[in-house]
């Protein structure tokens, strides 16, 4: 039998376990995928523990993940775009991408080009297509400038590439372990914790036109009270509360969750323009610790994996 990711109640990364499940089976419109690879995200944890249950409550037995890519095992009835053997990248709602097989619309899929790999194609849709929305959302012109905050994670990695890419000049927050990457990919960094208003305000030469803001902490804040950053040229994935308060903007994944999208984002990064590094690869069964070091909120890029 199949294997998947399940949990029977909310908690903390102790309340998953890997099972054997039936082998699923593909309906009208549906695609089996063996998966190769699947990435994890902070929404899945907070998910896990309860802390979404009224935005997005979990419904027991459940499992986890969006992100995925694989090889088409079985196609239902109506589906031509795709056949067994084809390589895929894509996405669920359903909360199951955590597994060894998975039933997928054939509309969430898109072919895998062979030059982006599977640990990077099975954990491109959440990131890609927040960060996507996100630098979108703040409307950058050439030339303006952009401050990301948590810009060595898994999203903020990718919005600061795609601002690079909008023509802004592009100042990421994050550690200094992680500046060099930042400084290779066209993006002034700057150490977050006390004093960062200032050092902002010396990277940006005093000017900060907008702000996209992928790990709250009092930073929708910061950019419209000290930094003067117009409400509607800020976008925040996970401080809904404040972006309510000040009138910021909240695109995220919902609003860039297209299959369109995600062949977009998979060409930047065969034309060189977008990476996404991965910090870790773990085995299916080790699903506890690839969450234990996600929340320690420090990696550069995507954990990630494989069944």
């Amino acid at each position: 039998m199949p294997r998947a990711v399940r949990f029977d109640e909310y908690g903390d990364v102790d309340v998953l376990k890997v099972v054997d499940v039936p082998r699923p089976t593909p309906g009208t419109g549906q695609v089996l995928v063996k998966v190769m690879a699947a990435g994890i995200n902070p929404g899945e944890s907070s998910i896990r523990k309860g802390l979404l249950s009224e935005r997005w409550p979990a419904t027991f037995p459940s499992g986890q993940g969006s992100d995925l890519a694989g090889i088409v095992e079985e196609v239902g009835p109506g589906v031509t775009a795709f056949a067994p053997g084809d390589e895929v990248l894509g996405f669920v709602d359903t909360r199951s991408s955590q597994a060894e097989l998975v039933v997928v619309e054939s509309e969430h899929l898109v072919p895998r080009p062979p030059e982006v790999p599977w640990e990077v194609a099975g954990s491109l849709f959440v990131v890609g297509t927040t960060a996507y929305a996100a630098v979108r959302a703040v409307n950058l012109a050439p030339g303006e400038s952009v401050v990301v905050s948590g810009a060595a994670g898994g999203v903020g990695s990718l919005a600061v590439q795609l601002a690079v890419n909008a023509g802004a000049s592009v100042i990421g927050l994050a550690s200094e372990e992680h500046h060099a990457w930042l400084k290779d990919h066209g993006v002034i960094p700057v150490a977050y914790g006390e004093g960062v208003v200032e050092r902002v305000r010396d990277a940006s030469g005093g000017q900060v036109d907008a702000f996209v803001d992928t790990f709250g902490n009092g930073y929708v804040k910061m950019a419209v009270e000290e930094l003067g950053v117009s409400p509607q040229r800020i976008d925040t994935i996970i401080d809904w509360a404040a972006a309510q308060e000040y009138g910021a903007k909240t695109d995220g994944n919902a609003a860039g969750a297209d299959a369109g999208v995600l062949a977009e984002l998979a060409e930047l990064i065969v034309e060189g323009r977008l990476e996404v590094p991965i910090a870790k690869v773990y085995p299916l069964a080790e699903v506890r610790q690839a969450y234990r070091e996600l929340e320690e909120r420090h990696t550069l890029g995507k954990i990630v994996l494989r069944p």
